[in-house]
């Protein structure tokens, strides 16, 4: 559910005329709705029968610091792929106890950073990150909590670029045997503590028997490690829940986590979960004007490097026009000014539209702003958050000043 309706023919965020948004801030811009955030939060929180959880918002579907803050006051922890986003949940004040850092490719600086922040768990995703966490909690004189993060050999997904639970995956270790190794390793550290076991078999998931199968793969796994001799904390079973893009019927993060309860409803470690999507994605819009009509195209000021999504994985997003209108006579193929033949908004959509028309972008909050880029040199649009009947910019739009600032002229 989210809170994007018309009202009297008007499209509206909450008590908020879309239009009003686009006029006062322009175009492209995303909005996000507080209320719908807060929702889908308390959601998954009221979905878990047991108390023994922890849900960890993914920061790499939408990592703004007002929406950061407002999920870290309703409750949540955060999971984290980077030092950026790290650095991004200690300033809105996330308790270090709630944020675990997942990723394969963590640098030395980024490991120093968790181990001197003391957050939850290292997700580790290989035997070398294991010995360079080791080595950096030695000359810390520190022991450090780690998570194996395993494949479960579950192939799910919405796109071949979005699975990651295979044994063939650049995530996660591929074999149980080196997950045991690894266990055995870490339980005879001096500055290691295995704290979990984690996996994520990838994103926009809408089949759970796939989450079954993951869920009965991680609590046998983490029954041999126990017989290593490691007290495990926690499981956790990453993120990844699919959300309705068009008109998809999608399960609902109560489907979802009675699922995994049942399957781990004997296992005293409690239950971690990172969704992000099924979180941020229907709860943001982006906002883009028409600027030009040729043939059968409408050429809007949104482009792929304002949204991503349907040029790399071919997403497809409903658009809505700002006014509504009961009888569309025309479809259309939504474009950017992008220099690229990829830039394609979406194709062939049936909608009312003409020059100056603001159209809107639907579930656009997941994986939009986070993703976008510069190319072109095109500054990167608005961020406005709508709480009721009222709305504030929350990430300015760029400049020229902005495109340049890092730039040095030699000449100068």
């Amino acid at each position: 559910m989210d809170f994007f309706a018309y009202k009297n023919n008007k499209l509206y965020c909450e008590d908020v005329d879309l239009q009003d948004i686009a006029m006062e801030c322009g175009t492209p811009c995303y909005v996000y709705s507080k209320k719908t955030l807060e929702r889908h939060v308390e959601v998954y929180k009221n979905a878990f029968k047991t108390k023994n959880n922890l849900i960890c918002f993914s920061v790499k579907s939408l990592s703004n610091i007002s929406i950061l803050e407002l999920i870290n006051k309703n409750g949540c922890g955060f999971d984290v792929v980077s030092g950026g986003e790290l650095k991004r949940t200690l300033y809105i004040g996330a308790d270090p106890k709630k944020i675990i850092f997942s990723g394969v490719g963590k640098s030395y600086d980024e490991i120093l950073l968790g181990i001197q922040e003391g957050i939850l768990s290292f997700n580790v995703e290989s035997e070398a990150e294991v010995y360079r966490i080791e080595e950096i909690a030695s000359l810390q004189n520190k022991i450090v909590d780690v998570a194996i993060r395993f494949n479960p050999e579950v192939d799910s997904g919405g796109h071949e670029y979005i699975k990651t639970g295979r044994k063939g995956d650049k995530f996660g270790i591929s074999s149980d045997d080196s997950v045991l190794k690894i266990a055995n390793y870490i339980y005879e550290s001096k500055n290691l503590n295995l704290v979990g076991l984690a996996c994520h078999i990838g994103s926009q998931i809408m089949d759970l028997e796939s989450y079954r199968l993951t869920a009965k793969n991680i609590k046998e796994l983490s029954i041999k490690i126990k017989e290593i001799g490691n007290k495990l904390d926690f499981l956790d079973l990453g993120g990844g829940l699919g959300i309705p893009y068009e008109n998809d019927k999608t399960p609902s993060p109560q489907d979802l986590i009675s699922i995994i309860e049942a399957e781990l409803m004997d296992v005293e470690q409690r239950i971690v979960l990172e969704p992000g999507r099924s979180i941020s994605g229907n709860a943001g819009v982006l906002l883009t004007k028409v600027e030009y009509i040729k043939d059968n195209f409408l050429i809007a000021d949104a482009a792929m490097n304002d949204l991503l999504r349907p040029a790399l994985y071919k997403a497809k997003h409903d658009v809505w026009s700002l006014t509504e209108s009961k009888a569309i006579d025309q479809v259309w193929t939504i474009v950017g000014p992008v220099c690229e033949s990829a830039d394609v908004i979406a194709k062939d959509h049936p909608i009312n539209a003409d020059v100056g028309d603001i159209l809107a972008i639907k579930t656009a909050g997941a994986y939009g702003f986070v993703m976008s880029s510069n190319y072109n040199s095109r500054v990167r649009p608005a961020e406005i958050l709508v709480d009721g009947q009222t709305f504030n910019i929350v990430r300015s739009r760029e400049s020229f000043d902005d495109l340049i600032k890092n730039e040095i002229n030699l000449n100068d």
